[in-house]
């Protein structure tokens, strides 16, 4: 079933068009019993993105970027004050497009033409990024260290690939049993980082298998003052605050969608904030600069060897192990579906193979799309490098989808449509604050760092602001292809429909139209 309303003909015969003056983007009401989701749930949704390895994995690049244990826990502080600015501004998208989906529709709101362009880079930008790998990549490492296995090149990647198999195998086969895992492993992650925080304190009175490091007498000691550095470390903390927007994604399936989204993004936020600042002190409280720096992303794992001794340090290592299990349980579960929304919107090719949720109910062909992606990344990367490039080839194009959705807010605040709402001064702050933040984020990595500073061992500088680019680059040439070159060749137009799915869900679907 599908609604068609006459969309005004272009006099050039358009290759694309709609059905319709105006797709709908506002709220879907058209079946409220999949509205399951609460504001407990909706809180935890984000909750438990975000609390993936980032505080376990990423406080040592962070402070040997910074240069000082002050800079370092200010850089999670403004870490902090960037993800409230940006959970504020999918509050905004949140309450105007309340709708599955997340930067998607936001970008098809903001920019409408050309045609179906805003729509291509999209899906390579979803399609491209191996959002799992680096976790996989983060559990193979501990594991193997609780394991007290060496950590080679190839054993790594054995690992990381045995892990993100897993994680497809069991969504794709078995749902249930990978949302029930799923579950536990969330809850036992938080559990995991309020014990790193009792054993910092634990450590600041003193109970140590080793002395004291005293970090705090001149915190601010070695700070760098670079703003290559500083941009790396805010790549690495925001990394750890990714998520925020997670429930945003799943807006049709969320009870009281405006009124949850306004309180479930501040809350969590609120609480992860707390937990995170309270992690890194009980870092620095366990564990000298040095050590720190030199632990690699071993730096919770080092802080229970100092605190418990070296039993205790293989223990660590195997929750942490269990928490990136988690988050690649998460990842993927996501990012699965997002390649089968794309899949059956019509944008990918071979498009039903992809949407298809057969044979165990579960979109299988969707996440193994990301399954094989996430193996060229493990396999293709020197492993030195491959956590880092994965987290700056993420963050790369996410500031630039960021900010424009955050100029984008304050543009409409002037030239509105007419089904956008009024925006508060608090919300165009937010906005212009996270969207000249972003802009910093990916102008920066294009200057060349100071000696010392570089983000990578055997890759340039330069390596993840050109992947970046490239996936956009990408996303360019398959509209190029996709809506112009194809359709004129084989003599057909696109024309976009909004459907009634079987999953009751509204969606925009692509359908190839011959002429009479």
């Amino acid at each position: 079933m599908a609604t068609t309303i006459d969309y005004e003909e272009d006099k050039k015969k358009p290759l694309v068009e709609e059905t319709g003056s105006e797709i709908s983007f506002g709220d879907d009401d058209s079946l409220p019993e999949r509205r399951q989701i609460g504001l407990p749930s909706a809180v935890f949704i984000i909750f438990n993105r975000i609390i993936g390895t980032g505080v376990f994995a990423t406080p040592s690049s962070i402070l040997g970027l910074s240069g000082s244990v002050g800079l370092s826990l200010f850089m999670w502080v403004i870490g902090a004050i960037i993800a409230a600015a940006g959970m504020q501004v999918y509050i905004v998208w949140g309450t105007a497009v309340p709708k599955n989906g997340g930067e998607k529709n936001y970008l098809e709101y903001l920019f409408r033409k050309p045609k179906f362009l805003i729509t291509s880079v999209f899906a390579a930008n979803g399609v491209l990024l191996a959002w799992a790998a680096g976790n996989s990549l983060v559990f193979g490492e501990y594991i193997l260290r609780a394991a007290n296995v060496d950590p080679g090149r190839w054993t790594l990647r054995l690992v990381g690939f045995a892990c993100i198999t897993f994680a497809f195998l069991l969504h794709g086969t078995a749902l249930k049993w990978g949302l029930r895992l799923q579950n536990v492993l969330g809850v036992f992650k938080i559990l995991v980082l309020v014990f790193v925080i009792i054993t910092g304190f634990v450590a600041l009175g003193g109970h140590m298998k080793v002395p004291k490091p005293n970090n705090f007498s001149n915190a601010f000691e070695g700070t760098t003052a670079s703003a290559s550095s500083f941009c790396l470390s805010l790549y690495n903390v925001i990394w750890s605050y990714i998520g925020f927007s997670n429930v945003n994604y799943a807006l049709s399936e969320v009870k009281d969608p405006k009124r949850t989204v306004r309180i479930a993004g501040p809350l969590a936020i609120a609480v992860v904030t707390v937990l995170y600042m309270l992690a890194n002190i009980a870092y620095f409280a366990g564990a000298t600069k040095e050590e720190i720096t030199g632990s690699g992303r071993l730096v919770a794992a080092l802080l229970f060897r100092n605190v418990y001794g070296p039993r205790a340090e293989r223990a660590l290592s195997t929750f942490v192990a269990l928490s990136a299990l988690g988050n690649v349980l998460s990842v993927i579960f996501s990012q699965g579906r997002v390649n089968q929304e794309l899949g059956r919107e019509g944008i990918l090719p071979f498009s039903k193979f992809w949407g298809s949720n057969r044979p165990f109910n579960a979109p299988l062909t969707g996440l193994g799309l990301h399954w094989v992606i996430c193996l060229i990344v493990i396999f293709a990367l020197p492993p030195g490098d491959a956590y880092n490039f994965v987290l700056n080839v993420i963050s790369y194009p996410l500031s630039v989808i960021n900010a424009a959705i955050s100029f984008g807010i304050i543009y409409l605040a002037f030239r509105p449509y007419p089904d956008w709402p009024t925006v508060n001064l608090f919300g165009l702050i937010a906005a212009a604050f996270f969207g000249a933040v972003n802009v910093f984020l990916f102008v920066v990595p294009l200057t060349t760092p100071p000696e010392g500073a570089e983000p990578y061992v055997d890759l340039p500088y330069w390596t993840h602001a050109v992947a970046g680019w490239a996936v956009f680059g990408l996303g360019f040439l398959y509209w190029v292809l996709w809506a112009h070159v194809l359709p004129r060749i084989a003599g057909y137009k696109l024309r976009r429909i909004e459907e009634i799915g079987k999953d009751g869900l509204r969606r925009h679907v692509f359908k190839r139209i011959k002429p009479e």
